[in-house]
């Protein structure tokens, strides 16, 4: 079995697949000050947990997001499966043509969610992930990343909201019964979720604009079933993109 790990700034989440079959998906929160050992134990727990047995993961694969966890999270797949994880990275073979400035800077999870998406979705593709941040990546006609979108995620919002008033509470980031609140958890929550739909929309249109055809919409992260049933555009919702995309790049690079 493989373990494909998704470390983002908010949650690590774990895929275990068995050949093509999703055992089962698990979410930790990501707390940076966390050793190998104590990461490797919530590996194992999150294994017995659902089931079943850790010693049958014989290889892993990680995108990771936050530095100071890469090493103990990479130590940590170690201790598991006895090998050294696939970390991606540059070097790895992805079969994603990358064409932004810099390719070397684009994060690991929009490598694993473009790998995903152009796996599995019609082209060109608009890769929206609502998790700490809100990214749309572009995937063109021909399968290439050409850029994207990078603006505060819901959570990352809030809190900003909460810290820098003195009257504003901390809210359930879900949507309000009506976009016009009349009380003030009301109007937090309809800025915050139905504004992040309503930007998401008015991005993708422009985007397509800018594309200069239509394109296929998918979006993932751990907000995306909040805000999108909000959007007026039509988009698939596929919770287990990066982890798709982190088999088919194992595939890729340790086939065989």
């Amino acid at each position: 079995m493989l373990l494909t790990i998704d470390a983002g700034n908010t949650n690590i989440t774990l895929g275990v697949w068995e050949n093509d079959t999703l055992r089962f998906r698990a979410r930790l929160a990501t707390e940076r000050r966390l050793t190998a050992d104590q990461l490797a134990m919530q590996l194992f727990d999150a294994f017995r947990l659902n089931g079943v047995d850790p010693a049958a993961c014989t290889d892993a694969v990680i995108a990771c997001v936050v530095a100071e966890l890469s090493h103990a999270i990479t130590a940590a797949a170690r201790k598991l499966t006895g090998r050294d994880p696939l970390v991606v990275a540059p070097g790895v073979k992805t079969g994603l043509n990358i064409k932004i400035d810099d390719p070397a800077q684009l994060a690991a999870d929009l490598i694993a969610t473009g790998v995903g998406a152009k796996s599995l979705y019609p082209l060109p593709c608009l890769v929206i992930d609502l998790g700490t941040a809100t990214k749309i990546t572009v995937l063109a006609a021909d399968g290439s990343l050409v850029g994207g979108i990078i603006t505060a995620g819901l959570m990352m919002s809030m809190e900003a909201l909460s810290a820098e008033t003195s009257l504003l509470p901390r809210v359930a980031l879900h949507a309000p019964p009506r976009l016009i609140g009349s009380n003030t958890v009301d109007c937090i929550q309809a800025g915050l979720v139905l504004g992040a739909a309503a930007m998401l929309d008015g991005l993708l249109e422009r985007m397509e604009a800018e594309l200069g055809q239509p394109a296929f919409t998918v979006a993932t992260g751990g907000f995306a079933h909040a805000v999108i049933p909000h959007c007026k555009r039509a988009m698939t919702h596929s919770e287990d993109l990066a982890l798709l995309g982190l088999r088919r790049i194992y595939a890729k690079n340790r086939s065989g």
